[in-house]
């Protein structure tokens, strides 16, 4: 078939102070390391409550893709907050849930959390595999449809669109469909449908 292997993501976060080298494979460095021995915070089922009046005027949660590396994950909101990780991973699609003037908290793919400044991530609508196994991409949204390409497992994709249940996204010069549930960052976050947009 001559299918196109896709992968592009090394690892999301590297330990504060330290460099990423490249990986050889997206499975070679762990998905994320804190920048200390302590696991770093992690999502514990926060509540999603109604739309409010945000700082920034846009909905909370939202999706957003990092497009600084690297980028620093703080503690809280501003840089004399301890420093968690650096993000390497430019594009790494990110759900903001919650903002201030300047910062955004945010969750990972891999579930951290964090505040990194709004200048590092931008509107820009990315996904990831984050499954261990790779995923087809198909030439129409469909189960029956031609296999084109191969999103390989940890990498990132530009979300185009999608619509019942499935998502086109492009990588390289490769473009196909794949069910939104295989697919992290795509679709809409819950809560977010009743929020207006600017």
């Amino acid at each position: 078939l001559g299918l196109a292997i896709v992968s592009l993501l090394g690892a999301c976060h590297k330990p504060a102070g330290h460099e990423a080298s490249a990986a050889t494979s997206p499975a070679a460095t762990p998905a994320r390391t804190p920048a200390d021995s302590g696991s770093g915070p992690q999502d514990q089922g926060e509540a999603q409550g109604p739309c409010r009046q945000t700082p920034s005027g846009l909905p909370v949660p939202r999706y957003v893709a990092l497009k600084h590396d690297p980028a620093n994950a703080r503690v809280g909101p501003g840089d004399d907050y301890k420093l968690l990780w650096i993000y390497h991973a430019k594009g790494l699609p990110l759900l903001v849930v919650e903002e201030t003037a300047e910062w955004r908290r945010v969750r990972d793919p891999d579930g951290g959390l964090s505040w990194v400044h709004k200048r590092v991530i931008d509107g820009e609508r990315t996904v990831m595999r984050t499954e261990a196994s790779d995923q087809p991409l198909r030439d129409r949204p469909t189960e029956e449809a031609r296999v084109v390409a191969v999103l390989a497992s940890r990498s990132i994709a530009v979300l185009n669109q999608c619509k019942s249940g499935w998502c086109k996204v492009s990588v390289d010069h490769a473009t196909g469909w794949a069910p939104e549930s295989s697919l992290w960052g795509a679709g809409e976050p819950a809560g977010s449908n009743a929020c207006p947009r600017p």
